[in-house]
Formats: C-alpha cells, structure tokens, sequence
C-alpha cells in the first residue's frame, strides 16, 4: 500500500484569528509537496476550494503544473476537482496539460463539492449537481480518448467537432478517481469504470466500515465487467509519543470539523435530496467530543497503533491512502516535521 500527502488548505472563518495568511499558506503547501517527494511519498493531492469559505485553493491545475516543475518523480492530483461548476472540456484541457507538463504524473479524482455557497457565486443550481457531474464525467473522458468529437447532453451540446489538445501522455487517459460520499455516487463510479476515492467517516455511515465499501464496490464493478477497480482512502493523521497529544490530534480533529461545518448542507428539509445525506453527517459531528474520534476519522497514536489501523486499510484493498497533516491549523514547522515522523515510523512497514 502506498502513501500520499494531501490537504484541504482548511482555513475557513471560524479559525478567527488564528487564520493562515492564504498567499502564505499556498507557498508553505507547495515546499509540502516537494518535501513529499524527497521523503518517499507517492502522491500530492491538493483541493479546489473557493473563496476563503474553507480552503484557499482555487485552481488545482495551476497549482499542480508549478510543483510538476518542482519534482521529478510524484503523483499528481487533485482533491478534488468541482466538476459541476466548469466546463468540462476546460478541465480536460487543463488536467491533458498538466500530464504532459508532469510527463505522464497527473492523476485526475473529480466530485459534486457539498457546498452550496460555491455553486451560488458561479450560478450554477445545486440541485443540478449530481446531473451535472455525471453527464461532466462523461464529456471529460470522451475528450480525452477521441481526438475529434462532437456531444449532445442535458447540459452539454458541442455541435461542431472539436480535439482536446494537449493530448494526454498516459494512454487512454490519467486515471480517474471519484469522489464517493454517498452510495449512488459508489454505484455510479463502479457502473462507469471510474475508480473511487473514499472518506472513512463516511464510508463506514454508509457501508459500515472502508473495508466494506470496497469491497461493495469492486463487487459492482465486476458486474459492469471492469476487473480493474481501484480504491484509495484519505485519513487524517498524527503520529504521536503520548495519550495527551492523541487527545489534542484528536481536539485539533473537532475543531477542523465543527469549523467547516458551515460548508455541508446541514438542514434535510432543504437540502437536494441527493445530498440530503450530509444532514446526517452534520448531526453526528455536532454531537462528537474529542475522545470520540477513532480509526474510522483519525489515524493517531504511537507508530505501532497508526501501523495496525493502516494495515486494516491494506487488507480491505485500499491501494493507497492519501494522509491529511495540516488539519486545523496546523504550523507549516510542525506539518514537515509530522510528515518526517510517519515516512521514518510507518511508511517502512508498508514497503
């Protein structure tokens, strides 16, 4: 199983004034990145968030094609791409871009996003956004695999024949990941061929456990006739010496959630119906205390017990887990040192 880094670029309003200088925050994430690579790290996965509403990363691509000139050897991704609200012919353009700039290292995972605040600056219906992302999916791989194309959907028309240039380098295509919060976002991706990116807390609320997500969906899969189906997992994360910095990586944990919880769709009644399932997430949160957290949210504690949690990752077949350090406010100083401490204590484990 490998390995990636990954941030959400967390610093919504309610940090208050503890809130990261956003410019800063960025350039620290890019040296993050780097610094990735130089300690074994598989993957960089950087977010689309917009507006200050909770991350700081607007543009993944862009942000992306200036660590490929950095680094040599990592992959490339974003977590994730707002599909919905972009053209999805500008995104493949983008991403084609970023592969040939990377030589072949981009790893596209796109999702419907669940804030509403996003799709009303851009004006896009948020009760669209489950169509959208479908019918996006599915223009982005066509543009990717045929050189000249025309497309007739629901929101989508390209009438005159049209080529994504650059092509991309990997062939047919980067891979594609989804984002799978939700059970028919599972049984989409596995329909389609996509492969699947999961979030424990969630999965477990929708499957009972990671392990049974995965193996949900491969078994979907197999049935729609693809054998290849991939699934990786982000973990928040903190490597730890003692009981009381597990509790404070824990108390860290409560106050990253309960400050983004603004951005999640928090009343059932008024909520599309297809994302009316982050109400339950919400109500859950709200009630959790610190010592609450366990392996389903947060991989903390000394090495022995962050290596045991991973491992049950391992064996429900998670290729890769993709690990959250900067959470909550994290220091830059103490976001490379806690990077060091889990490529020295646990990576080696798992080689």
């Amino acid at each position: 199983m490998k390995f990636g880094y990954f941030t959400l670029t967390d610093n919504p309003p309610a940090y208050g004034a503890t809130r990261r200088d956003p410019n800063q925050f960025l350039l620290d994430v890019v040296e993050e990145c780097s610094v990735a690579e130089e300690l074994g790290y598989h993957s960089a996965w950087v977010p689309e968030h917009h507006f200050g509403l909770f991350g700081c990363l607007p543009a993944p691509a862009t942000f992306l094609a200036y660590v490929a000139a950095r680094t040599k050897r990592i992959q490339l991704a974003p977590a994730t791409v707002l599909l919905p609200c972009d053209h999805p012919l500008r995104v493949a353009e983008n991403f084609a871009l970023l592969d040939l700039l990377s030589n072949g290292r981009a790893v596209f995972s796109a999702g419907r996003g669940y804030d509403k605040r996003e799709y009303d600056a851009f004006e896009v219906p948020f009760e669209e956004s489950r169509d959208r992302f479908t019918e996006g999916l599915d223009l982005l791989r066509i543009a990717w695999t045929q050189e000249e194309f025309t497309y007739k959907g629901r929101f989508y028309t390209i009438a005159e024949p049209v080529t994504c240039l650059p092509r991309p380098i990997q062939k047919p295509h980067p891979p594609i990941y989804v984002a799978c919060f939700s059970r028919p976002t599972v049984e989409m991706a596995a329909e389609q061929g996509f492969h699947t990116l999961f979030a424990p807390f969630a999965a477990a609320m929708m499957f009972g456990s990671v392990g049974a997500a995965v193996q949900s969906y491969r078994e979907l899969a197999a049935k729609h006739g693809y054998t290849d189906a991939r699934a990786k997992c982000s973990y928040f994360v903190g490597v730890v010496d003692t009981k009381e910095e597990e509790l404070r990586t824990k108390e860290r944990l409560r106050h990253y959630l309960h400050s983004v919880l603004p951005a999640f769709p928090g009343d059932r009644a008024s909520a599309p119906p297809h994302i009316a399932y982050f109400a339950d997430i919400v109500e859950r949160l709200q009630k959790m205390k610190a010592e609450d957290f366990g392996e389903r949210s947060v991989v903390t504690g000394d090495p022995e017990t962050c290596i045991a949690t991973l491992k049950k990752c391992e064996a429900a077949g998670i290729e890769e887990v993709i690990l959250y350090f900067n959470f909550g406010g994290f220091s830059h100083r103490d976001t490379l040192k806690a990077m060091e401490r889990f490529a020295r204590d646990v990576m080696p484990h798992f080689a």
